[in-house]
């Protein structure tokens, strides 16, 4: 008996001491590398053992991902998720932008920090393509956990696992085979203009690929496993695209590697996937069924070099415990590095915790959105600790605050006479509270306007900011016989010029909304003919209203874009009192010759609701209803009541004109859009509406006013077709508007920028 263990115990080491050892390769490559996870597909499915794997770049997060528990499955998914195409654009998802934090929109195209090194004023263009704040966030919420359960060592994963960055200081590769896994990943594929660096115990940590793209060597000293598998994506012996900016960058940061690897220890695959740039992740499918054709016609090699084999149940057992050991994400203290004092440190972690002793992960996602929603924080990298004491995380934000000033450059081009620039600056600081200074001004044909104003913001348990701003308002509507701007343009016929000053403060309903309540003392001057025939030499008729008003609103937006977006909803609701006094000077053509003053104290209404509802993929149908309900009281003329109410503009270029058939007191406005999205930047859209006033007003004798005796008593229509295209610096369009305007009522236009003026008082 004691001979039959013996020989039993024997054939077991045997069995131990010959069983094979198989390491897995993965090249860098950008999104080509999404081809790494139907490799392993194809490996699972036929059973071959992966016991340890290494990687750079993309193939550092496959690799890692695979290292860390997730399924071939799940990492399919997880690539074709809307939170990756975020993560990997760097976009903010509409949920997760916190509407109180926003300034009020600008037209503004770039923006660009202003800083002072050496007595000298340095301006600080951004270094990143892609906002890394989404991508960073990610990693924690993925691998942090992960981190714990092997205790900040990579052979205690699922799979012992090394990834590679290069150190761009010494030029000299970094291996990652400790510490914070998501970390090292995130240096691993940060690819220089593309992503920020990581910057770690004094070095600035880049992508791999710089210096090795094929981590082979590092497989063999640090596991030496009997069988090597390497997976080769990359293809930079293929001359760069002239035309496509990230192969150059690609062709020139990543050094020739040596991807070889001999048949007596393993086997080299290839995926070709020539068609796919850096960042082409929306093709993932594509990609990785490249990577199942590519194993599919090597498995059989595979299958005679390799003779162990590992069940899916195994597999299945060995992910599973792994998972076992991920601690929930619970966070306890919090540490803040990279700000100047105590006071900015209490300002964010109020920010994020306020009283309570320990927040979950959702919690904590919606706090650092909130953060990085906050103009004053420019970048947080987020990290976490598992405190084996504490039973919780520790989280380190390693923040980097705004340059003080800033300077926003925009405005918008047009082949019509709208085009104006736009300069904005701002001076940014905060302490226990936020306090931002802000100033701009347009200058344009139509509309000039100069604006200065302040805010604060408290992070107190319900959050809230008060403003003060002061802006001067100037529209000059012109009449032209097609309205571009190489026509002969006739003098103005409209002209407003109005001067406010605000007050407002507000506080955050739910996350993408916000109650505000202010007051303006506003001085306005309209000055117009009430006759269409005129000399250069006549003078305008004037009117002048100096009002007080008072309002308050609930607004709740989260639109993909600030104009034409394409996803999204916007409901609000405000209620607006105004008191003043309205007084017209008449001039050399006005049919009344005497100065008259009437006074207005009355209340307005406005309800908006606009939604858009994807019915397919490519395929989005929007819905606006506006409803706008005033008590003002009739002006001294016709053309300047129509003047003075209140204009229903559902579309960019009806900002731009003065369009009497849509201005009333009181109107209903309704219309519909279909989208068409060709691809996630280019779209089609057209768009129609109808107005209807509730009370419409009538022209009587000597251009006198009134109001129609039946309700509803006419309608008018507006429509849009559009090619929209969104280009990094705002909506890039061809378009043709239809408005039931006398004289002319179609209207074309090729335009970049945005349709987006300073508020008025009113």
């Amino acid at each position: 008996m004691k001979k039959i263990y013996l020989t039993i115990f024997l054939f077991i080491i045997y069995i131990i001491a010959n069983a094979q050892q198989v390491g897995l390769v993965l090249s860098g490559g950008g999104a080509k590398g999404l081809a790494h996870i139907g490799l392993i597909k194809v490996l699972e499915d036929h059973n071959i053992p992966i016991d340890y794997v290494s990687g750079t770049s993309i193939g550092a997060i496959i690799g890692g991902l695979y290292a860390a528990g997730f399924s071939p499955d799940e990492m399919l998914e997880l690539f074709n998720s809307n939170d990756f195409k975020l993560w990997s654009t760097g976009k903010l998802d509409r949920e997760d932008l916190y509407y109180y934090k926003l300034k009020d929109e600008d037209p503004g195209w770039a923006k660009v920090d202003i800083t002072r090194k050496a007595n000298k004023i340095k301006i600080v263009l951004p270094l990143n393509l892609v906002p890394e704040q989404q991508m960073d966030f990610a990693f924690l919420q993925l691998m942090t956990s992960t981190t714990a359960a092997c205790n900040s060592n990579f052979d205690n994963l699922m799979i012992p696992f090394r990834c590679v960055s290069t150190d761009i200081y010494n030029n000299k590769a970094i291996i990652h085979r400790d510490g914070d896994i998501g970390e090292a990943i995130r240096a691993s594929m940060t690819f220089p203009l593309v992503y920020k660096p990581i910057e770690k115990d004094g070095m600035l940590l880049f992508d791999g690929g710089i210096v090795n793209n094929f981590p082979t060597d590092i497989m063999k000293k640090d596991f030496n496993p009997d069988v090597i598998i390497g997976h080769k994506v990359s293809n930079l012996s293929k001359k760069p695209d002239p035309e496509d900016l990230f192969s150059q960058i690609e062709s020139m940061v990543t050094q020739i590697t040596n991807y070889n690897i001999p048949d007596t220890i393993g086997i080299l695959l290839e995926s070709k996937t020539d068609d796919v740039s850096l960042l082409d992740f929306p093709k993932a499918n594509y990609i990785y069924n490249k990577g199942v054709e590519t194993a599919l016609l090597q498995i059989d090699s595979i299958e005679k070099i390799i003779t162990r084999r590992v069940s899916p149940e195994e597999i299945a057992k060995k992910r599973e415990e792994f998972n076992m050991k991920k601690p929930a994400l619970i966070f306890n203290n919090i540490q803040v590095e990279g700000i100047e004092n105590d006071n900015q440190r209490r300002y964010i972690i109020q920010s994020i915790k306020h009283s309570q002793k320990t927040i979950d992960i959702h919690q904590l996602h919606e706090a650092y959105f909130k953060l990085i929603s906050d103009e004053h924080i420019k970048a947080i990298q987020p990290l976490a600790y598992y405190n084996k004491r504490t039973g919780f995380f520790d989280l380190n934000l390693k923040v980097e605050p705004r340059k003080p000033f800033d300077a926003v450059f925009g405005g918008h081009i047009s082949t019509r006479a709208n085009t104006f620039g736009y300069v904005g600056l701002n001076y940014k600081n905060f302490n226990t509270v936020a306090f931002n200074i802000s100033g701009n001004v347009y200058i344009g044909k139509i509309y000039n306007s100069l604006s200065f104003g302040a805010r604060m913001d408290a992070p107190t348990q319900i959050p809230f900011f008060i403003s003060a701003n002061y802006t001067i308002n100037s529209w000059d509507y012109l009449s032209t016989a097609s309205d571009l701007i190489f026509t002969n343009i006739k003098p103005s016929y409209v002209v407003q010029n109005e001067r406010n000053f605000r007050i407002e403060a507000g506080y955050p309903y739910v996350k993408t909304g916000v109650i505000d309540f202010g007051f303006s003392l506003s001085d306005s001057k309209d000055n117009y003919y009430q006759t269409l025939v005129f000399n250069l030499g006549d003078k305008l008729d004037e009117t002048s209203f100096d009002a007080f008003a008072c309002h308050a609103r609930i607004d709740k937006k989260r639109f993909d874009y600030k104009q034409y977006p394409t996803a999204g909803d916007r409901k609000m609701f405000q209620f607006q009192y105004i008191n003043g006094d309205e007084t017209f000077y008449p001039g050399t053509t006005s049919p009344i010759q005497q100065k008259t003053t009437t006074k207005h104290s009355y209340f307005a209404i406005n309800a908006l609701y606009d939604k858009y509802f994807e019915i397919r993929k490519r395929l989005t149908l929007g819905l606006l209803a506006e409803g706008v309900y005033s008590t003002r009281g009739l002006s001294s003329n016709y053309t300047e009541a129509i003047i003075a109410a209140p204009a229903f503009q559902p579309t960019p270029n009806s900002k731009s004109m003065y369009l009497e058939k849509y201005h009333a007191n009181q109107y209903l406005a309704t219309g519909g859009k279909i989208l068409f999205k060709l691809n996630d930047n280019l779209h089609l859209r057209s768009e129609v509406y109808g107005f209807f006033p509730i009370r419409d007003f009538v022209l009587g004798p000597d251009n006198s006013v009134s109001y129609h005796n039946d309700s509803f008593s006419r309608a008018s229509f507006m429509g849009l077709a559009a090619a929209v295209y969104h280009t990094p610096l705002g909506p890039l369009s061809a378009e043709v508007n239809y408005y039931e305007k006398a004289g002319q009522k179609w209207f074309f236009s090729l335009n970049l920028g945005y349709m987006i003026f300073n508020k008025r008082g009113l």
